[in-house]
């Protein structure tokens, strides 16, 4: 009989376990606020690993929401219905047409893919968008742009998409007293019933803030916030965020996934998590270890 290697062993997963007991712990009852999207969203491993990780939080007693994205596959499709992309700020520019590609896709294709795969890992998942039950109420985005030479800035119409106004939690809250893990798509609707494509990370934020949730996690294709010499930051205070901010750390692509992070933080939640969505079950590693797998921020101090 072959002796069981190290890393599967029954000793290494009975210490797993004993490890992630106090957060089970701690956090059960809790409401978690994901982002889904990146590598972890196109990769047939880590999909799999995100799906049985979202169950297990809802098994252990904890209330996972998912808001997801899908900005590679609108462009796929807009590419297949020779519709031009094209971004303002890294924004994509959303005429009507394209917006009504964005909710096929966001509302339709992947939304109903994520809950068919987290279904088949055992759960029991609902999607919806902001639409649904007036749950993202939604505006313009105003976008404005200055050069050296414009003594004012100009505002640039780049048609439907938005940014959130305000969020409506009864249907999240009834879906997860009934133990139904809600995947939200982020589009949002305002008062005259237009439909806004909304940045995934700022949907997510709002939603954390207006559940009063525990974490908000985002689940990036980085290994999490680094400093100059590329060594991964965790366990900073929202001041400290702050601190690298102003000093140019943290800068570019990063800038707007921090600013969302640290406005969750700020507003309420407990704390926000950019993780490495590369890593198998990053979700868990980062909740459920001691050395977890990504950036934590929080307004705590520890002692």
């Amino acid at each position: 009989m072959t002796a069981p290697s190290s890393v599967n062993s029954p000793q290494t997963t009975v210490k797993v376990l004993s490890e992630a007991l106090p957060y089970i712990q701690k956090f059960s009852g809790k409401t978690l606020v994901i982002k889904y999207g990146g590598n972890a969203m196109t990769q047939d491993d880590l999909i799999d690993s995100f799906c049985r990780d979202v169950v297990l939080l809802k098994e252990v007693g904890i209330n996972p929401v998912v808001v997801h994205g899908g900005g590679p596959q609108i462009g796929d499709l807009l590419k297949r219905l020779n519709i031009e992309s094209r971004f303002v700020n890294g924004m994509r520019v959303t005429d009507s047409e394209t917006m009504d590609v964005v909710q096929m896709v966001l509302g339709g294709l992947v939304n109903k893919e994520i809950v068919s795969q987290i279904n088949l890992a055992g759960g029991k998942a609902i999607g919806l968008t902001g639409k649904d039950g007036q749950l993202i109420k939604a505006k313009k985005l105003k976008v404005s742009h200055k050069t050296p030479e414009m003594t004012a800035p100009e505002i640039i119409d780049i048609g439907h998409v938005g940014e959130v106004e305000s969020v409506d939690t009864a249907l999240i809250e009834m879906l997860a007293s009934r133990d139904f893990i809600p995947v939200i798509a982020p589009i949002g609707v305002d008062a005259q019933g237009a439909s806004y494509n909304i940045n995934a990370d700022l949907v997510a934020g709002k939603i954390a803030d207006a559940l009063k949730a525990e974490k908000l996690i985002l689940l990036t294709n980085v290994a999490g916030l680094q400093n100059k010499e590329g060594k991964v930051l965790t366990g900073l205070t929202t001041a400290q965020v702050d601190e690298l901010i102003a000093d140019g750390t943290i800068y570019g692509g990063m800038l707007p996934k921090i600013r969302c992070a640290l406005d969750a933080v700020k507003d309420g939640v407990q704390s926000a998590h950019i993780i490495d969505g590369r890593v198998p079950h990053a979700t868990l590693l980062e909740i459920f270890t001691n050395a977890g797998v990504g950036t934590l921020i929080t307004n705590q101090i520890s002692s």
